[in-house]
């Protein structure tokens, strides 16, 4: 049974499309700021998006594995157009507060360092979710 997830296609394809965005995430995070952030590996938001990536590798390898007018295909599409939409819309604005809030608290507490410091990297703008989709797109279509 376990041997099974490792056999099931859109899974697999999914998690790999995760695990390269993630990767080149880390990369292009180092390249641009000169730094290494090793929350890049895991962490939300960036570019490109590693969840546009999963939904876009899930969406198209059921579309391959089960045709297009398989149930399958369509609810992987919906989660899909989820998803992105979410990121790009509810989890970038939390972002967006999350930054001002950090900006507010540092100066309010201009003495010491703030006891809370609230998560920035949340969401995606619109190229970062169309990277990765094009990416999750890729992964899929390569391992069929």
């Amino acid at each position: 049974m376990f041997s099974d997830i490792f056999r099931n296609h859109l899974l697999m394809n999914a998690l790999l499309a995760w695990a390269t965005a993630q990767i080149l995430k880390f990369f292009i995070y180092l390249a641009v700021n000169r730094t290494i952030d090793w929350k890049r590996l895991t962490g939300d938001g960036g570019m490109p998006s590693g969840h546009s990536a999963t939904v876009t590798a899930l969406a198209v390898t059921s579309g391959l594995e089960y045709s297009c007018a398989s149930p399958a295909f369509a609810v992987c599409v919906v989660l899909a157009i989820i998803v992105m939409h979410d990121a790009m819309g509810v989890r970038r604005e939390a972002g967006r507060h999350a930054k001002a809030i950090n900006e507010l608290l540092e100066t309010l507490s201009s003495q010491q360092e703030p006891d809370v410091k609230l998560k920035e990297f949340l969401g995606h703008t619109p190229m970062q979710v169309c990277c990765g989709a094009v990416l999750g797109f890729a992964v899929a279509w390569i391992l069929g």
